[in-house]
């Protein structure tokens, strides 16, 4: 398989949301240095957007990345880092959902 597109749905506990974006921010620049990552960002709701937004929530961060390939994707799951990264945020999540995308 070629390039993957994730979008990641994190929804932490209710005022959490700040200790799960700071333990993000903490691994994002080792993840960005993996073989195969094209981009790795969290994003937030934004405001002031108007009606015709959906918002994900006040708990809610939403992951979008980019990997060259499938193979790149599966050894950065199974990676130190985001194992240690798990284990701190283990407790802070209250659910999650990761969509792994082919480019149409």
């Amino acid at each position: 398989m070629s390039m993957v597109h994730i979008i990641a749905k994190i929804i932490a506990r209710p005022g959490k949301r700040d200790e799960v974006l700071a333990a993000f921010n903490a691994n994002r620049l080792t993840v960005l240095e993996e073989d195969g990552c094209i981009e790795y960002g969290a994003a937030i709701d934004a405001e002031g957007v108007g009606k015709f937004q959906t918002k994900f929530g006040d708990d809610a961060i939403i992951v979008i990345e980019k990997w060259e390939s499938l193979d790149a994707l599966m050894a950065h799951a199974v990676s130190p880092h985001m194992k240690e990264y798990a284990a701190k945020t283990k407790d802070l999540l209250a659910d999650r959902a990761i969509h792994v995308l082919s480019p149409a």
